[in-house]
């Protein structure tokens, strides 16, 4: 602004502006003092014309300045310039005040070429000048996107805005940010865009993000999120579906070649669920005089996956399979999961089998592991095997295996919880079902507890060899709420609060949970890479594959740290996502559920029906405590807010 100073009263000055207006001002922040004075006595009036004519003679001259091109002559010195030398530079002659003003003008309100210190100014250097360029477009575009962007949000709301630019270019990129900031917040790269257009369609939080996204097909309905969140490939490259293609298309059989002992004569039989065509374990039982042979056979997928090809790096970077109500992704492709490597009734497969020798009474004698070629005679799911209990002598002999070894395992200290799984599975319909498990049945007891076994004797196996692997061991719980298989429901469930964290190393130590000695996995190398190392561990014992070091173990262990732990939420989080959206066809019914415990504002509390934890209110003036069974009504339920809201009664 042009102003004249009307008072000084201790380094703060009274102003008068050519807009007739008064304003105080530190006298340190004057731009430029002409030497021109005006008579203050002239009268207020008089002097407001004064100054319009100042300023409009200094605007005319200010049209005259071209920063641009006094730059380009003097930004090859680097060197600090007065202002009396820009202003001769501009208006050769003899400039005056005026002209001085101008010149200050034309810098103050284009810094982009001088950056300057009262009267002295310096040319920014070409990569300055280059590199502040580039931030003004940046800011320029960042502004057209909170503004354009916020508009477009607020006409797509109110159903105003037209087809064609529901889909445009600058939709297309209005879309991406909104997509970035609702899934990844704070660490979106675009966060602050993407705030800044919420809050100009006032929107009232991020959370009304997702209908928006999912009206712009951005998501779906029923968008699994966190596939998204932790980057999970869901398919495999075309790279990686050749080379497994090929693998099993290829194949010519397993031809007898003395390296492995054949048993395709065992009566072999998978135990699964329902569902299931990846088979990577199977169970055979034998007698022989008065004791028995009990064979468990896991596929030999380190015969077919070769460490450090395509098809093992990404199976590592995947670490396991993910099984959730909607979707299946595998570790290894479709190809070999469910055909070369999974073990199909009729069809010969190599193995990695543990023969273990019992006594008349089902008591380990012995073992041994041996590399196998065998072949699957039946294929039985859990409910088959419940089905056939008590009457196929096989199935008979196997429970008695599987009840000794388990009462050995809980003599020894082991931990047993015992609650019901609840399944949650969508029909092809996107119906939703839910059933609870009891995962004592005979069929899933028998195969949990010889697979126990199994995991047991390789880990003793790899142990008495010096073989390093993944092992896992568990300190004894904090405390025992029950001893054995007792305890109630409420008992079971609050025990596991009280386990101490499992580790995972290279060398054997106690599992005390499962009350043995030495534990690997080594029974799912189809799903879970854990198991694939240590079958290759196995297979190294037994000069079929060059051993892994403990410190590619190590470093193995820490590649799969994050991968690992993604796949528990993803599991957990998609399957307490499809059990609320059942839930949200059940407002107002009525169900049991047990006091787990109280807390400042409310009580903890266990649905007994789907075996899912949610908090009750303190109202009522009622007084509950830990184990009291009580009934609720479930009030309101979103599966997308993770919310889940019950009263009692």
């Amino acid at each position: 602004m042009c102003a004249v100073i009307l008072e000084v009263k201790s380094s703060r000055l009274r102003l008068l502006t050519e807009s007739n207006r008064e304003v105080n001002l530190a006298a340190g922040r004057l731009l430029h003092t002409d030497k021109v004075r005006l008579d203050l006595s002239m009268g207020r009036d008089k002097m407001v014309d004064a100054l319009k004519g100042v300023a409009s003679k200094r605007k005319e001259l200010l049209n005259q300045v071209d920063i641009k091109d006094l730059w380009e002559v003097l930004n090859s010195e680097q060197v600090w310039i007065d202002l009396a030398t820009m202003t001769e530079l501009c208006f050769p002659g003899s400039p005056c005040g005026d002209h001085e003003s101008a010149v200050l003008r034309a810098v103050f309100d284009d810094r982009l070429y001088f950056k300057f210190n009262l009267d002295q100014f310096f040319p920014n250097s070409e990569e300055q000048v280059a590199r502040l360029i580039s931030q003004r477009q940046e800011e320029a575009r960042r502004k057209r996107i909170v503004e354009a962007g916020g508009d477009w949000i607020v006409s797509l709301m109110n159903s105003t805005l037209p087809p064609d630019q529901i889909n445009g270019a600058d939709a297309v990129e209005f879309k991406s940010i909104l997509k970035s900031y609702y899934l990844f917040g704070k660490e979106s790269k675009d966060q602050a865009l993407a705030k800044a257009m919420i809050n100009r369609a006032k929107l009232d939080t991020p959370t009304e993000l997702f209908p928006l996204l999912v009206k712009l097909d951005v998501f779906d309905e029923n968008q699994n999120i966190d596939l998204l969140r932790f980057d999970i490939p869901t398919e495999f490259s075309s790279e990686i579906r050749y080379r497994a293609d090929h693998l099993a298309d290829t194949y010519k059989g397993f031809l007898d070649d003395g390296s492995r002992r054949d048993l395709t004569d065992l009566p072999l039989m998978t135990i699964d669920g329902q569902a299931t065509h990846d088979f990577d374990d199977a169970i055979s039982i034998e007698k022989i005089g008065d004791q028995f042979r009990l064979g468990i056979h896991i596929v030999d997928v380190g015969h077919f996956v070769r460490q450090g090809d395509i098809i093992d790096q990404e199976a590592l970077f995947r670490g396991s399979s993910i099984y959730m109500p909607d979707q299946k992704i595998s570790m290894l492709p479709a190809s070999l999961a469910e055909g070369l490597c999974s073990l199909k009734a009729g069809e010969i497969r190599p193995a990695i089998s543990t023969m273990v020798n019992l006594s008349p009474s089902l008591e380990v004698i012995d073992f041994e592991i041996l590399p196998s070629l065998i072949e699957v005679k039946r294929q039985l799911t859990y409910y088959d095997v419940n089905q056939e209990a008590d009457q196929n002598p096989d199935i008979v002999i196997l429970r008695g295996i599987a009840e000794k070894f388990h009462q050995q395992r809980i003599d020894a200290g082991a931990v047993q919880i015992t609650v019901p799984e609840i399944n949650v599975w969508l029909a092809d319909d996107r119906t939703i079902t839910v059933n609870r498990i009891n995962r004592e049945s005979p069929g899933r007891m028998l195969v949990s507890e010889i697979m126990i076994m199994a995991n047991w004797l390789m880990a003793r196996y790899l142990a008495e060899n010096k073989m390093p692997a993944v092992f896992r061991s568990q300190p004894g719980p904090r405390e025992r709420l029950y001893r054995g298989d007792g305890g109630t429901v409420f008992q079971n469930w609050m025990q596991r609060r009280f386990l101490s964290r499992f580790v995972l190393g290279s060398q054997p130590e106690k599992h005390s949970g499962l009350g043995l000695n030495a534990y690997v996995t080594a029974t799912s190398p189809i799903r879970k890479y854990f198991d694939l190392l240590t079958q290759r561990q196995i297979r190294a014992v037994l000069g079929m594959d060059r051993p892994y070091t403990s410190d590619e173990i190590a470093r193995i262990l820490q590649l799969l740290e994050l991968p690992m732990a993604n796949v528990s939420r993803l599991q957990f989080g998609r399957n307490r996502y499809w059990l609320l959206k059942y839930l949200e066809q059940h407002i107002g019914r009525k169900e049991e559920a047990i006091v787990l415990m109280k807390r400042r504002n409310d009580y903890q509390i266990l649905l007994s029906s789907y075996m899912t934890e949610c908090d009750l209110p303190l109202s009522g003036g009622f007084v509950l405590k830990p184990e009291d069974l009580i009934q609720v009504t479930i009030q309101n339920v979103s599966a997308r807010k993770d919310l889940l809201q019950v009263a009692i009664g």
